[in-house]
């Protein structure tokens, strides 16, 4: 956590905070097909524009490698320790983008909060536009906020 806060400068708090509320630390990361559903979601859904971006992301991984289209993970397409969308791996994904790798999912996912404005030293609640990038949910955003605040005792 040390070299992600180094790196990124977001603090270890935040990062324990998604990741445990995304996936209960690694332990529930998923059982659907990840490109089965984005290319489901991408055709049968009210936001296939959201996700068709997504879906050809998803495939991308899949060319590189970095998923199988046997790959599993949550039944929008989320994948690994702190659920990513494919194309925030291909944006935000650091080192191989394997976020099955807890190291590389929390790294990224350091990374995705600086790409989305997170300021180092300015506290959760100045940082909050950039963990509303993460998830647009305001009762989500407080819950990371007041659990990160806690975990680092701010």
């Amino acid at each position: 956590f040390d070299r992600i806060e180094a790196t990124y400068g977001v603090p270890p708090g935040v990062l324990l905070a998604i990741w445990g509320m995304e996936t209960g630390f690694g332990a529930s990361m998923g059982n659907q097909n990840t490109v089965s559903a984005i290319l489901t979601l991408t055709y049968d859904c009210r936001r296939p524009d959201y996700f068709y971006p997504h879906a050809i992301a998803a495939l991308k991984l899949v060319d590189r490698g970095t998923l199988t289209s046997a790959s599993v993970g949550a039944m929008h397409g989320e994948i690994g320790h702190t659920q990513f969308l494919p194309g925030n791996v291909l944006k935000y994904g650091v080192g191989n983008g394997n976020l099955r790798d807890r190291n590389t999912a929390l790294a990224s996912t350091a990374n995705y909060l600086k790409g989305h404005g997170w300021r180092a030293g300015a506290g959760y609640q100045a940082n909050m536009g950039a963990i509303a990038g993460w998830n647009s949910a305001s009762v989500y955003q407080q819950a990371i906020a007041r659990i990160a605040e806690a975990i680092d005792g701010n």
